[in-house]
């Protein structure tokens, strides 16, 4: 890719999204968008509240008593040409996520257009959902089959590491499956999910109340959608303490149907047979600082058979120290600002700890230094970390079984393959996993037997529109992604229906 610096987009649109038409909170109070690279304000948000979700719900609710009776076909045919609408202003909403989350521009652009295929895979599926007919004891005098039917009111808590991409995989597929959303964007990256609300009034016709956007905190935003007893479905992707939060308000108001996917801390098993220790210890270089290491299915813990070990660690080190820091609007930038101070300050108390407890700090552990600036803009190291090296970790240690979401890599030494399958299973989470090895048995058996929802080969961090993702215990639950998504969205409902009306089967 060719050197470019994008310029500052042009921020429009900054109010709540809702009925088809933004507006202020009902309140009017308003919160700061905060650059990472600068530390200086980008905008001035709405900060919605419990009435503007009240308001919310009722508009979604009327919406969805149509939307729902909507053709399937028609369904996908909004969606087909909002993909469209994305697809074509994919740079203008990636460098909306980079200007507030301070991952790479040349990361969002995947993802911008990403999102943009997502939301044409749904749109294709949206007239392929179908039930069963189902043989029964009773033969020929009774027909029993299977419907699937949207859910109503969907209320999404999507994160700030990915914004565009996590809007996609998870408002696509309920609005194929005819249900209504509300999106609560995290008030860190809010811009995309309105600037994608704008892009709808764009499509003619497009159903008013079938899309909402809620800018704004979680107490103000996310514990009222929550708690909600109007709305039938609540999908969080963020943190593992907060999804169990989300989990038990859904328990004690109306039992709303959940998805969350959260924390990992994913193994990645390098074996002593690949061929090329350098292209291996790159692949794991980039699982583990993808996205300046702000990622739930990053390779955070780094195994490595004991052969191979100091080869490995050394090009992992020399790798980490030669990415290029600085300006996250620069696609030469490999490396820019974590989000917040809130990130900056559990990072280095989590490298602090990898010190004290006996890990041997490679390279990296200290504040960043920025390499590029922009034309006529100062920038800040205020949230800027080094890439970080650590070798000889263990499971005992902190960062070797918790998840530090910022760009530390932790490397440990294994033997055996029962060895590493019984270490890698030994964390509470299970969300991916990745092994490198020329050999398909050993590959296989690591795949069946690692406790995660995804497993790669030769490979890391790859996810498709088609391929289900998800996670095993602390992780969370349920899918997104491919086909599974869109029965998260779903509910089944058996008919049975007495064809010669005989009385043995009219009360069972």
């Amino acid at each position: 890719m060719a050197s470019t610096s994008f310029d500052l987009p042009n921020i429009k649109f900054t109010q709540l999204f809702i009925d088809g038409q933004f507006c202020n909170s009902i309140k009017g109070q308003t919160f700061e968008s905060i650059c990472p690279y600068t530390d200086h304000p980008i905008a001035r948000l709405q900060q919605a509240t419990s009435e503007d979700v009240d308001r919310t719900v009722l508009v979604a609710r009327r919406a969805f008593n149509e939307w729902k009776s909507v053709p399937a076909p028609e369904r996908g045919k909004y969606l087909y040409r909002l993909a469209d609408l994305i697809e074509q202003h994919h740079q203008h909403i990636a460098a909306l996520d980079s200007l507030e989350n301070g991952i790479p521009i040349r990361e969002m652009l995947h993802t911008s257009y990403a999102s943009a295929e997502i939301f044409r895979f749904y749109a294709g599926i949206a007239d392929k959902i179908k039930g069963e007919t189902l043989p029964t004891a009773c033969g020929d005098d009774l027909m029993t089959m299977t419907v699937r039917m949207p859910l109503g009111v969907c209320a999404i808590i999507i994160p700030w590491n990915s914004p565009t991409l996590m809007l996609a995989k998870t408002v696509a597929p309920s609005l194929a499956a005819g249900n209504t959303v509300i999106v609560k964007p995290a008030e860190q990256t809010s811009l995309s999910a309105l600037f994608i609300a704008h892009l709808s009034t764009l499509i003619d016709g497009f159903p008013r109340g079938i899309f909402n956007v809620l800018t704004g905190d979680g107490p103000g935003v996310g514990v009222p959608l929550a708690e909600h007893m109007d709305i039938d479905k609540i999908t969080f992707t963020g943190s593992t303490e907060v999804g169990q939060s989300i989990m038990a308000a859904s328990a004690r108001t109306n039992l709303k149907r959940v998805t969350l996917e959260l924390g990992g801390k994913n193994p990645l098993v390098v074996f002593d047979d690949v061929p090329d220790v350098e292209k291996a210890a790159k692949l794991a270089t980039n699982a583990i600082f993808v996205s300046n290491g702000q990622v739930c299915c990053c390779g955070s813990r780094t195994y490595v058979q004991e052969k191979i070990y100091d080869q490995f660690v050394e090009a992992c080190v020399r790798f980490a120290r030669d990415r290029i820091v600085g300006n996250p609007l620069d696609t030469d930038t490999e490396h820019g600002p974590q989000v917040d101070k809130q990130s900056i300050d559990k990072i280095m108390r989590m490298i602090q700890s990898g010190i004290e407890q006996g890990a041997r700090l490679m390279v990296g552990g200290k504040p960043g230094t920025v390499k590029s600036l922009p034309a006529g803009q100062n920038a800040s190291s205020r949230y800027f970390i080094q890439p970080t090296v650590f070798a000889d970790v263990n499971e005992q240690m902190q960062i070797g079984c918790e998840e530090i979401f910022g760009p530390v890599q932790c490397i440990m030494k294994f033997k055996t393959l029962d060895e590493i399958i019984e270490r890698a299973n030994r964390n509470k989470y299970g969300l991916g996993a990745g092994v490198i090895t020329t050999k398909i048995n050993r590959a296989l058996r690591f795949a069946r037997e690692v406790r995660a929802g995804t497993c790669w080969v030769n490979c890391f961090f790859v996810v498709r529109p088609q391929t289900p993702f998800g996670g095993f215990r602390m992780s969370g639950f349920g899918r997104e992604f491919g086909e599974e998504a869109m029965k998260e969205y779903m509910e089944t409902k058996t008919i049975s229906i007495n064809l010669r009306m005989n009385d043995e089967y009219l009360f069972g």
